[in-house]
């Protein structure tokens, strides 16, 4: 159960509902009567939490994933794993304590398990910098994974971090690029890797051990390209707009198993994570071990060669409000046109001003955006080559999407 300095408005009537089951099972159950209205009270709680957690915000859905008594990763690692052993360092700089590392065994599997920690404790969360891991951080984890590679164990990675460090020491230290790097290693290494969102899976901090096999969230997680307060600065000016922010960033695990954007959701206890640490941590092995039963003895070749799965811009687009021939416009010549149709321009709405272009040619696709602004301007599609050696143009007209045709008056880029 959630301590009482850490309630949540919306769950007030909750809370109420547990105060009177407790005065009523400390008052005892000796009568039939006094029993019965004690099982009248637990069945009038479940029906409640299931009515205010059926019916979350995406607002609220954040203000759970930061619950301070939600699980972390080191609640999991005692729960789910035996046989911890931790690992330190990076060999270059130090230890990032926002980052947790180590071999574990999952039933009859051993595993590697890296997972991000935010600390509970405010000495602990000072440490771990609430979760946001530094460049060494992520040195740590790319080298443990490789290390979990070499001997053939599947990798299992939990998020749970707001994004990572923005500070100018790690900006100093490469903090993009190792980003970067991580998510370029994990897509190479050919041994299983699971990752769950058991939390916040805030921008490029989640990213950098989010590539993986299998990607999971837990039911009331988030995983988004920025903070929701982070938004709302960038776009209103404010952080006050952060629930706003946070319903058009559309981050839910409801969102993100509808786009394809996740593989599966693990759903959470009547209430939350928060309330039952050990049901949670169940769940969450029951999953584990489906997906180490499905990925485990896969060969190294066929797990390298799989494709990874397109995911297309917004997850899914709405019908389009046009097509048109592409024209491609000879780099020789600048300005004049192959009349031969090269490719197909679709322009897709997007629910605002803007429209989404995506071209394809062959076996490329591009996609881009075009402003309603950008009335009566001409757009160029690189059609392929290094460096750029095939452009095709088209119209934009904003009332009617798009047309086809390129005019020697127009140079290529």
């Amino acid at each position: 159960m959630a301590t009482a300095t850490h309630r949540l408005t919306f769950e007030r009537p909750i809370y109420e509902l547990e105060a009177r089951l407790a005065t009523q099972e400390a008052a005892g159950a000796e009568s039939f009567a006094a029993a019965e209205a004690i099982r009248a009270t637990r069945r009038e709680l479940a029906e409640l939490k299931k009515k205010v957690y059926g019916s979350l915000n995406p607002w609220e859905t954040v203000q759970v994933a930061r619950h301070p008594d939600r699980p972390m990763t080191t609640d999991y690692l005692d729960l789910v794993f035996d046989e911890f052993v931790e690992l330190h360092g990076d060999k270059f700089f130090g230890d990032d304590r926002a980052m947790r590392c180590g071999f574990a065994k999952l039933d009859r599997y051993k595993v590697m398990v890296i997972g991000h920690q935010k600390g509970k404790t405010l000495k602990e969360r000072n440490a771990c910098f609430f979760g946001c891991a530094h460049p060494e951080g992520y040195r740590k984890a790319m080298g443990k994974m490789k290390l979990a590679a070499k001997y053939g164990l599947p990798i299992i990675c939990l998020i749970d971090t707001p994004g990572a460090y923005p500070g100018i020491g790690a900006e100093e230290r490469g903090q993009s690029q190792v980003i970067a790097q991580s998510m370029f290693e994990m897509s190479r290494l050919a041994t299983p890797i699971i990752c769950i969102v058991i939390g916040e899976g805030g921008s490029g901090g989640a990213l950098g051990i989010g590539v993986g096999d299998k990607v999971a969230m837990l039911e009331h997680s988030y995983y988004s390209v920025i903070s929701p307060e982070g938004c709302a600065g960038i776009l209103w000016k404010s952080g006050t707009f952060a629930e706003q922010a946070a319903t058009a960033l559309k981050m839910t695990s409801r969102d993100l198993a509808g786009f394809g954007v996740v593989d599966d959701v693990i759903e959470e206890p009547l209430g939350g994570a928060h309330r039952d640490h050990h049901q949670m941590a169940s769940r969450m092995k029951v999953y584990l071990l489906k997906c180490l039963r499905e990925l485990v003895g896969t060969p190294q070749e066929r797990m390298l060669e799989k494709p990874l799965p397109e995911i297309p811009p917004h997850g899914r687009l709405s019908r389009p409000v046009g097509h048109r021939r592409l024209a491609a416009v000879g780099p020789s010549r600048a300005g004049e046109c192959d009349r031969d149709s090269v490719g197909l321009l679709s322009v897709y709405p997007t629910g605002n001003r803007d429209y989404l272009w995506v071209t394809s040619t062959g076996s490329q696709r591009s996609t881009g955006w075009l402003s309603s602004s950008s009335a009566h301007r001409w757009a160029y599609f690189w059609l392929g080559g290094s460096p750029p050696s095939r452009w095709a143009s088209a119209k934009w007209n904003s009332r009617s999407a798009a047309s086809n045709c390129c005019d020697s008056k127009h140079a290529s880029p």
